[in-house]
């Protein structure tokens, strides 16, 4: 038979708990740096990841705004197929920039183009939420560069002080 657990209080009323009372493994804990995977980093690290996933958010909410049941809901060409076009490109393009950072140039300058069409096809650009974001990223896609070198920290310079001077 299993010995009780002590309550809140703890036998003497010292506000132990049973965990707090549990022997320890004996190994440390791991930091939260040392916990995540390496593979991942890399892969992202190789690619503009945060560029291509506002640019696939973006297209993602100006669709998700087409379908919303809104009374404001604007639709041109035949039955709004410029408006599901580019959205749809828009996704694709925040795909293949994840994918393919190799052509990154070409992608989120059709990213840009298509952000700024959705502002005419497609509810004023997702009420001008997934417009922005999708131009956000699609710049930092642009302007991201591969195989630099790691940034070091800044450090710092020590100010000699009036006992050093």
């Amino acid at each position: 038979m299993a010995d009780p657990v002590p309550d809140a209080a703890g036998p003497a009323g010292k506000g132990t708990t049973a965990a707090a009372e549990a022997a320890p493994t004996g190994e440390p804990e791991a930091a939260p740096a040392a916990r995540t995977r390496p593979g991942w980093r890399g892969w992202r690290g190789r690619r503009p990841f945060w560029g291509g996933l506002l640019v696939l958010l973006g297209g993602a909410e100006i669709l998700f705004t087409l379908r919303a049941p809104l009374p404001v809901v604007l639709h041109i060409g035949m039955q709004g197929l410029a408006g599901y076009l580019v959205p749809v490109v828009m996704v694709i393009c925040g795909v293949l920039i994840l994918v393919n950072p190799t052509q990154r140039l070409f992608y989120s300058i059709l990213a840009v183009l298509s952000s700024l069409a959705s502002w005419i096809t497609s509810n004023l650009g997702g009420f001008l939420i997934g417009m922005i974001i999708g131009v956000l990223g699609a710049c930092l896609t642009f302007g991201w560069l591969p195989d630099q070198p790691a940034r070091r920290r800044r450090f710092r310079r020590k100010t000699p002080g009036p006992a050093q001077a």
